[in-house]
């Protein structure tokens, strides 16, 4: 079942190469998001190196509190997005 393997990959490889301009547009746009994917690095990171060190930490948690934390920010960019935009100011040249 080789050849499925490898159609997999290169199908998954294809799929992520299209939607990796549109999803860096979007964390660029939104910083708490970067900040929350961040966070899903540093969480996966000290899940795996509690399991190094053979201390079981419960998947259901870490997907329980990833899945919380994305809810939270999805309200959150729900409200940012009702609220009026802030006034953009025009750059102002500043003398020497």
């Amino acid at each position: 079942h080789i050849e499925i393997m490898i159609a997999a990959v290169i199908i998954a490889v294809g799929i992520m190469l299209i939607s990796a301009g549109g999803i860096s547009n979007f964390v660029n746009k939104h910083p708490t998001v970067k900040m929350l994917a961040l966070s899903f690095l540093l969480l996966i990171g000290v899940s795996l190196l509690a399991e190094g060190f053979d201390q079981h930490i419960p998947k259901g948690y870490v997907y329980f509190a990833m899945a919380f934390s994305v809810l939270v920010e999805m309200l959150n960019l729900k409200m940012k997005k009702k609220t009026k935009a802030a006034v953009k100011l025009r750059n102002v040249p500043v003398e020497k």
